[in-house]
């Protein structure tokens, strides 16, 4: 597996603190990889190393619960500071007061936790400053690239539009096998771990919300407009339910919802969002006939891409009424961004750069699409995707 430096990077300056470090991200982002490639990291300088995985029914029947587990550490710990690994700690009783309690005595606490049972909101709550916290998302193509050279075949942009940068998933070839993968994680992410922490009872309700929203990856809705689409499949589901159910998916870092924001009104528009899914797979299994949703996948891959970049990301409406995909910004810097799969027709080349009209020159402006010809123009730069793919920043 390759060395993914950019989230160690971010982690390395937290190894000696007395902070928790919890690494947390969707289900089979590679949480526990990147724990274990930190571990090696510091077993080269350092011998108080303790690794625990609680995935392993030996270790999790015999450290059950947070008094074992920390008598375990204790008996077992050497002088001076220790360095502590525990991987899907979820699995032990009241593991929050281990946490806490071994951090006070000369230990720096590394965690990684299903992403259903270790969320956002949990450990904030638990651990209330006495945390640092690092997500971690799928592959994005710099990535997937590298790792190709280590499978030893190629990996195309047009593969990861439609099946998107879960790790494991690059070593079938297949397209009934990265499905049949595909499917079961989902099946894990999606519905058996979220149905069983919420204990949710109305399952046919929660699959059609929870199906409309990950096909629904790049469009702009509201949770009214979701009711209506229930309504329509004569499926009732109040807006609390909705909103409650969506809520579910952005804390388990399934999907992320992004406000459109007008500088005409300053302010946030309300009820309305985009919704972005950690992984275009995600839209891609629920596609029948095998029309994938290139389009809006593309987008939403760029999205992706922003996110590890570093950016700040808005959806913007001009003053002209017209939506501009992106408004990002990091070190003071700003650019619009629009997305397109294709601008070669007059019709769609007229759309997307007429988006940019009215629009001031305190940001620069990006069109990104699979064109293989330069559409630039004086105040518009095109990006090709491959191009854009390969960027450390913009």
């Amino acid at each position: 597996m390759i060395q993914r430096d950019h989230y160690i990077e971010q982690i390395r300056g937290f190894y000696d603190s007395d902070l928790i470090k919890i690494i947390t991200g969707i289900r089979r982002s590679g949480k526990s990889v990147i724990l274990e490639q930190i571990m090696k990291e510091i077993k080269e300088e350092k011998k108080n190393v303790i690794y625990l995985n609680f995935e392993d029914e030996r270790i999790k029947s015999n450290l059950p619960d947070a008094t074992s587990l920390i008598n375990y550490i204790e008996k077992n710990r050497k002088k001076g500071k220790n360095y502590l690994f525990f991987d899907e700690i979820q699995e032990v009783k009241d593991w929050e007061l281990a946490c806490k309690t071994l951090r006070l005595y000369n230990n720096s606490v590394f965690i990684t936790g299903s992403n259903s049972k270790l969320l956002s909101k949990e450990y904030t709550k638990e651990f209330s400053g006495r945390y640092v916290s690092f997500v971690v998302r799928p592959f994005v193509y710099k990535e997937i690239l590298e790792y190709s050279k280590e499978l030893k075949r190629e990996i195309s942009v047009s593969d990861y539009l439609v099946w998107g940068g879960f790790p494991k998933r690059f070593e079938f070839s297949s397209e009934q096998d990265k499905i049949k993968y595909l499917s079961e994680l989902n099946t894990s992410i999606v519905e058996n771990d979220l149905i069983n922490r919420y204990k949710i009872q109305n399952l046919e309700l929660f699959r059609r919300i929870i199906n409309f929203a990950l096909r629904s990856n790049a469009r702009t809705f509201s949770s009214r407009s979701i009711e209506a689409y229930l309504k329509n499949e004569h499926v009732e589901g109040s807006i609390n339910t909705i909103i409650k159910y969506l809520n579910y998916l952005e804390e388990a870092y399934i999907i992320e919802r992004i406000k459109p924001f007008s500088n005409k009104t300053k302010s946030e528009l309300a009820y309305y969002f985009k919704i972005y899914d950690a992984d275009v797979s995600l839209n891609s299994i629920r596609v029948l006939d095998g029309r994938f949703d290139l389009t809006h996948n593309l987008e939403n891959i760029v999205f992706n891409e922003l996110v590890y970049m570093g950016y700040n990301i808005n959806v913007y409406n001009n003053e002209a009424g017209k939506e501009i995909d992106f408004l990002v910004s990091k070190n003071n810097k700003k650019y619009y961004i629009q997305v397109a799969y294709s601008v070669a027709e007059e019709k769609a080349y007229e759309r997307e750069f007429s988006a940019f009209d009215k629009l001031d020159n305190s940001a620069s402006k990006i069109l990104i699409t699979t064109d293989e010809l330069d559409y630039s123009t004086s105040s518009v730069k095109h990006l090709k995707l491959k191009d854009f793919l390969l960027l450390e920043s913009l």
